[in-house]
């Protein structure tokens, strides 16, 4: 579990093999401070483990899977990429929770400097649009960001002066792929609502209301 806050940013020192699995060397500091083979890494926000250290370099292996399901594979010698350890329960949660578990490469589509900050707007498919809503949080390359503008296709998101230093999004364009992993929130909401299987949210058994599209509206979460 993380939390979307980026720790430090790494340098891809080596990979090898992109197939049916790779073995990435990323060179890091503050991250290794405290770390020991077998801890979580979340690497642009893919959660991995590591399987060799040194003070400044980690290991990891990258399954095929998530070679195919992220863009580290596509990572070269001398990119940066965004680094978190795993979140302690003793933590502050700065950003939201963060499973790294990326649902889906998305590609920046539009990009606009408002002074020091910028907005930067991400196109999505249909699949993983209806888990973003406005003002609800979404990870992109392991960052924490508020959603500040939903359409059809694509959502917005603003950058201030901070995140696009201390991160890789300071550097990234029009048409630059990025990871993103929707709020888990919403996804546990979903499944929630497709397995209640009721439409009155009401049940005679219990007595008591379930959760389900009904209920949601009479309580005023949705419209």
């Amino acid at each position: 579990m993380f939390t979307g806050i980026v720790e430090e940013l790494g340098t891809v020192r080596s990979i090898q093999g992109k197939s049916e699995g790779a073995t990435l060397e990323i060179q890091a500091s503050e991250v290794l401070t405290d770390a020991n083979v077998g801890d979580s890494i979340a690497v642009d926000g893919a959660c991995l483990t590591i399987v060799s250290l040194t003070p400044t370099v980690f290991a990891t292996d990258i399954s095929a899977e998530t070679l195919r399901r992220t863009t580290l594979g596509r990572r070269t010698v001398g990119e940066r990429v965004n680094l978190e350890r795993s979140l302690r329960l003793s933590d502050r949660l700065g950003g939201h929770l963060v499973l790294g578990h990326v649902d889906e490469v998305a590609t920046i589509c539009a990009w606009k400097d408002e002074g020091d900050a910028s907005l930067m707007r991400v196109t999505i498919s249909d699949t993983t649009r209806r888990y973003i809503t406005y003002k609800g949080s979404v990870t992109v390359d392991g960052i924490s960001l508020t959603v500040s503008h939903v359409s059809k296709d694509s959502f917005e998101v603003a950058l201030v002066p901070h995140t696009k230093q201390v991160t890789t999004l300071g550097t990234k364009r029009n048409g630059a792929s990025v990871n993103i992993e929707v709020d888990l929130i919403a996804r546990y909401l979903e499944t929630l609502l497709k397995n209640s299987g009721a439409e009155t949210g009401w049940t005679e058994q219990t007595g008591s209301e379930i959760l389900n599209l009904h209920f949601l509206a009479k309580h005023g979460y949705i419209d």
